[in-house]
């Protein structure tokens, strides 16, 4: 029931090649960066690590530093520590706001950027008590074997509600990634797959270990969300947007969203629109190309219907704002 919490190991590495070896010799292993997500799965029963790797040690992790024109941000710095860099995050306004807009300020604190890009997917039937979801034959994602979401199928469709990730999308961010097989760089977005039960595609002892943000354009930036509370909640949708307009022309844009499939989605089809007057009329057809790439379901407890509301509304006042 909620409030339990199992015993396991606690394990401390000084680096991550250590962090990698420990994780390769504890059988059932989970990596622990700040915790707010994982221990709150941990005492629902959805997560049953035997041993957990407390990243809090690993000194590479927690730098932040300029590096090749961009930013190199170690996955285990805190969105509090981000937020104290704003100098450095002048030219990525979309980060800066969508590490703001995360809970609340006690989880910055301690909830990591490599955390938050990490997130677990969400769901009602899924982020409950073992009492309920036992009482409920359990789910697609976990020990069941229907999606209550859609139980005519077999795809799960919890959805990712990470704040941050679609802010570095619209950067291009890469992400360095190590394992036992050693150390590899790529897109951001190539961790992903839109499948609730297993949305990241990271090896069984890979741990991401920085993000690497290229060199920003001059244009301009954002990031909004709607959510039920205010103060705390994950994003019914999220936008972030990065702009560029020179003379009344659009000649850069990259539009990502969060909080509407089952991992964060940069918008394709907007080259469509480079090269022409940024005006309602453009921005409509952004807005039009939402309906067939994001896939709110009955995940949350606000419908569908209006999640799609909420996410070209997002979109159209964001791009005003930033133009």
């Amino acid at each position: 029931m909620t409030g339990y919490m199992p015993e396991f190991d606690l394990l401390t590495p000084a680096t991550v090649d250590e962090a990698v070896a420990m994780h390769r010799g504890s059988e059932g292993a989970r990596f622990l960066a700040g915790g707010t997500d994982l221990i709150v799965n941990v005492r629902r029963g959805i997560a049953e690590p035997k041993a957990l790797i407390d990243l809090a040690g690993v000194e590479e992790m927690k730098s932040i530093e300029a590096k090749d024109g961009g930013l190199r941000i170690g996955a285990a710095v805190t969105l509090a520590e981000l937020l104290e860099n704003r100098d450095l995050l002048q030219a990525y306004a979309a980060v800066t706001e969508a590490v703001g807009e995360v809970a609340s300020v006690s989880h910055r604190e301690v909830a990591t950027i490599g955390g938050n890009l990490c997130l677990d997917t969400r769901c009602v039937y899924y982020n409950q008590s073992e009492w309920w979801r036992g009482a409920n034959a359990y789910c697609l994602k976990y020990r069941g074997e229907i999606c209550h979401v859609a139980p005519s199928g077999n795809h799960c469709f919890a959805a990712f509600s990470g704040d941050i990730a679609p802010a570095f999308l619209v950067f291009g961010a890469e992400v360095e990634i190590a394992g036992s097989s050693g150390r590899r760089r790529v897109p951001l977005g190539d961790i992903y797959a839109d499948d609730g039960a297993a949305h990241l595609l990271l090896g069984e002892d890979e741990i991401l270990t920085a993000v690497f943000l290229p060199n920003a354009d001059s244009g301009a930036s954002g990031y909004a969300k709607a959510r039920v509370r205010g103060a705390i909640d994950f994003p019914l949708a999220g936008v972030a947007a990065a702009v560029k307009v020179e003379q009344g022309t659009l000649v850069h844009l990259r539009l990502a969203l969060t909080g509407t499939n089952s991992c964060p989605l940069l918008l394709e089809g907007t080259d469509a629109v480079i090269g022409k007057p940024f005006d309602d009329e453009v921005i409509d057809t952004l807005v039009s190309l939402l309906p067939k790439q994001i896939q709110p379901m009955t995940s949350t407890l606000t419908p569908p219907g209006y999640r799609r509301r909420v996410a070209a509304n997002l979109t159209r006042s964001l791009l005003r704002r930033l133009t």
